[in-house]
């Protein structure tokens, strides 16, 4: 409609994330359109996020400070986990497994691994874990680091793959079922 033009621009600007199609960004706009309240706190909390939050210098995570609060605190574990984005991190943090330090690999390049090297020697990191969702490229990664940050003298693992929960063999892929039958564990008595 002609005369919707700031609605119809609303739900362009919607349809821009991730994840949102034409149906849900109708939705979302129309639900801000009638409830000016909502629409004042949408804005409001926009404003503070472009605003407030930077990327940590050290790990690459987001945070409201030029460091974040993971890498400013030094009673974490001695292990770095090396994920893809800060959305893995805000994830894994959230499962309460894992209490060591991360590093944002957003892009492969020599700056990103001398800075994985310098987490690593500030830090006394004993082991790098490759938190990489599972894929051939992931793999190639995962390989090309380990040669990278041999010298260092640290142990290298990468996040356990296989059959997820309640999935029945016939839906998982050939790859994911061989690795879980190959990187099985003894279960104790």
């Amino acid at each position: 409609m002609k005369d919707l033009n700031s609605l119809n621009k609303l739900i362009e600007a919607f349809e821009e994330l991730p994840s949102i199609g034409k149906k849900s960004a109708t939705r979302l706009a129309l639900s801000l359109a009638k409830d000016k309240f909502k629409a004042l706190k949408l804005i409001n909390a926009l404003e503070d996020v472009v605003t407030n939050i930077k990327v940590c210098e050290i790990c690459g995570n987001l945070s409201e400070h030029e460091i974040c609060d993971i890498c400013d605190n030094p009673n974490r574990d001695k292990t770095l986990a090396i994920v893809e984005n800060s959305k893995d991190i805000m994830i894994i943090e959230e499962s309460g497994s894992y209490n060591g330090y991360y590093f944002v690999l957003s892009h492969l390049d020599e700056e990103n691994i001398q800075k994985i090297r310098e987490i690593i020697q500030d830090k006394k990191i004993e082991e790098v874990i490759f938190a990489f969702p599972p894929s051939v490229e992931s793999e190639a990664r995962s390989l090309y680091l380990e040669d990278k940050l041999k010298d260092l003298g640290i142990e290298f693992s990468q996040i356990a793959q296989g059959v997820p929960t309640g999935v029945h063999f016939e839906n998982v892929d050939m790859n994911s079922l061989a690795k879980a039958i190959r990187l099985r564990f003894k279960m104790k008595p």
